[in-house]
């Protein structure tokens, strides 16, 4: 299947080998490296190896969770670039999960200023959130994506095969951002994937979602390439789940992505409630659904004001307000609402009487 995108291709299949094939045949005689950490060298990278052997391509490994999608691994990939005599023509392939994605793909946009990257994406998450939308960037001072630049891969190649590397967490934790694109979508887009058991479907079944989800997504993506106004619907949970992701970060309890933001869906669910009316009923059966699914994070009071404070440094706020994409139903979009710090506490209290 392929999904031609304004900025890449996508293609989605069970038979990489014959697209990765014919993606390598268009760097004849180019350096190409390849990007991993720990586990995707293990699981993933002998899936790919027949097709590109040594000395062909260059190996580039950096250690894998969220704090290491930082500036001293990525100096690392800018190090073997440069010993590596790497340039504007060679090609970088990512093959990983969000973090591989995110920190190779803005090694390569800023080395040499642009050098081609494609993604192999081997995480749910990745595959139907980091595979479309141009973000590229590492985490600094321990906020998310603090450093970063808008660039596209030359394709993006996904096979849902990957996922049986994964734990059922990291599983749930891509699940969650194929929910918040159902959300901001439709509601039939809902009910359907909450009527699927994701441990029981099987891949071609599972392609057919990621390529509704990668299509969701893409729709609010082409239609405003620098997030200026649309394509924040795609923030909807992600101004409480960055908050939620930062706080334990810091901690022994690092949160995976996609369960922090099933969380914030939770939260700016109630708030989309309060504040833009959101009907209750919908709204009690999305947060009986997301808490079953997702048990509760180890939030109380004391953390509030730090969590406020994590919004604060959200890319997209403005003041001494916090700015949230919220849902008036299903589909039906409010960007750029501005709640105060008392809205916010009001549904910290809540979430904690869950």
């Amino acid at each position: 299947m392929l999904l031609e995108t304004q900025f890449s291709k996508i293609y989605i299949s069970t038979d990489i080998q014959p697209i990765l094939n014919n993606t390598l045949n268009e760097y004849p005689g180019k350096k190409i490296f390849v990007l991993v950490d720990e586990n995707t060298k293990l699981h993933c990278l002998p899936r790919i190896k027949p097709f590109i052997k040594p000395p062909s391509y260059i190996l580039i490994e950096i250690k894998s969770g969220e704090q290491n999608k930082s500036l001293k691994e990525l100096e690392k990939v800018w190090h073997v670039f440069t010993e590596n005599g790497a340039n504007r023509s060679s090609l970088l392939i990512n093959l990983g999960g969000g973090i591989i994605g995110d920190l190779g793909g803005f090694a390569a946009s800023t080395f040499k200023r642009g050098m081609d990257f494609i993604n192999i994406p081997t995480t749910l998450l990745s595959q139907v959130d980091a595979s479309v939308g141009g973000k590229t960037g590492v985490n600094f001072l321990g906020l998310k994506n603090e450093i970063g630049v808008f660039n596209h891969p030359k394709h993006v190649i996904i096979d849902s095969s990957f996922i049986r590397t994964l734990d059922k967490g990291n599983i749930l934790s891509g699940w969650a951002e194929m929910l918040k694109h159902a959300l901001i979508s439709d509601e039939k887009d809902w009910k359907n994937l909450i009527l699927h058991d994701i441990k029981q479907t099987g891949y071609k079944e599972l392609n057919q979602l990621i390529a509704r989800s990668i299509n969701i997504k893409n729709h609010f993506v082409e239609g405003d390439p620098q997030e200026k106004g649309i394509r924040k619907a795609l923030n909807f949970g992600h101004t409480f789940g960055h908050a939620f992701e930062s706080l334990f970060m810091a901690t022994s309890n690092e949160v995976l992505h996609g369960e922090a933001v099933a969380h914030g869906i939770i939260c700016e669910v109630y708030l989309s409630n309060k504040v833009c009316g959101f009907p209750l009923g919908k709204m009690d059966r999305i947060v009986k659904y997301m808490i079953q699914a997702y048990p509760k994070l180890n939030i109380s009071e004391p953390n509030f004001e730090r969590l406020f404070n994590l919004m604060k440094h959200d890319k997209k706020n403005e003041g001494i307000n916090i700015n949230f994409t919220l849902l008036e139903d299903f589909g039906k979009l409010k960007i750029n609402t501005n709640c105060c710090k008392e809205d916010i506490f009001e549904t910290l209290n809540w979430y904690t009487t869950l």
